[in-house]
């Protein structure tokens, strides 16, 4: 979306309301030409596993009594993680998707709609290329019915007819986009265990970043993220999701999109202006090191040597 929709990110192309849509449709179809090519060729002799990673937020409907919100929320997951883990997991685009985008391509008076459709082949083909979903997820939104004018140039963000909001007291240390809403992990891994019959999970990105340049090191923020995130992950694995590992986000300060250097995801200080790039350890590094020896929560009542 923002490489081929809003042009902020690399390759820079402003192709409104279609673009996204068609470069998501070629990444599922080479995705699953590529789970199938390991599937025949090595798999017997490697024994692997090829999954996809997709990241998503949770959408919470402000009004949970409320069916607009529910189904406004709804479609928010749906037009984040059902957009790419449907076709894998159940074969083709979500039903609200293909509505929604084929409806207002109608009003918009296109001949066809600006969601790419499968060929029946192409369906089963894609269908079952997932031996695992990975999943980064770092933040939750609150979700309410919106709806946009089909005069309006129609894009992703307005072909979901809905808005997006945060509780003021959701701590945000990061970027403005990056709240610490922990419970919203919890609810994305049941939808997952329930949409998509339950698959092998493992969290490939999770963490947050800082606004303001931490001299002294002392990233508690980083620490009370982890903390409630995995702590929600635990949750989960006790609601039966089969999430089988972990990876916090990141181990290193590094080039962060359009951000550049400014945006510090990492365990460790870079000083990039040094021309050795020294690393100096921030207080989380501490923490996480206690959370994978114990591979858990340590006990607080335990010496540490």
């Amino acid at each position: 979306e923002k490489g081929y929709e809003t042009g902020e990110h690399a390759p820079g192309l402003k192709l409104g309301g279609c673009g996204a849509y068609k470069a998501a449709h070629h990444i599922i179809k080479a995705h699953a030409k590529v789970w199938h090519s390991y599937n025949n060729t090595w798999r017997s002799e490697q024994q692997g596993m090829v999954g996809i990673s997709l990241t998503s937020g949770w959408g919470e409907p402000v009004d949970p009594h409320s069916q607009t919100d529910r189904d406004a929320a709804e479609r928010y997951i749906q037009f984040h993680l059902g957009w790419f883990a449907n076709p894998i997991y159940r074969g083709d685009y979500p039903e609200i998707m293909k509505n929604y985008i084929g409806r207002k391509s109608a009003q918009q008076g296109l001949g066809t709609s600006r969601l790419p459709t499968f060929s029946v082949q192409e369906k089963t083909y894609i269908k079952g290329t997932s031996d695992f979903l990975g999943i980064g997820h770092f933040t939750t939104r609150y979700v309410l019915q919106k709806s946009f004018p089909f005069l309006q140039v129609s894009g992703y963000h307005t072909d979901r007819d809905l808005a997006e909001l945060v509780d003021p007291k959701w701590p945000a240390p990061g970027p403005k986009w990056l709240y610490s809403v922990p419970w919203g992990f919890r609810r994305l891994l049941n939808f997952i265990k329930t949409q998509y019959g339950n698959p092998l999970i493992y969290v490939t990105e999770n963490g947050v970043s800082e606004k303001v340049q931490c001299t002294q090191l002392c990233d508690e923020w980083r620490i009370e993220y982890l903390k409630g995130y995995i702590n929600e992950i635990l949750k989960a694995l006790n609601d039966g999701v089969k999430v089988k590992g972990y990876t916090a986000w990141s181990l290193l300060d590094k080039f962060e999109w359009n951000k550049g250097f400014s945006e510090r995801f990492g365990f460790y200080h870079i000083d990039f202006k040094n021309k050795n790039k020294p690393r100096y350890p921030k207080a989380s590094v501490d923490y996480y090191k206690r959370i994978i020896s114990a591979n858990g929560f340590p006990n607080p009542r335990e010496v540490m040597s």
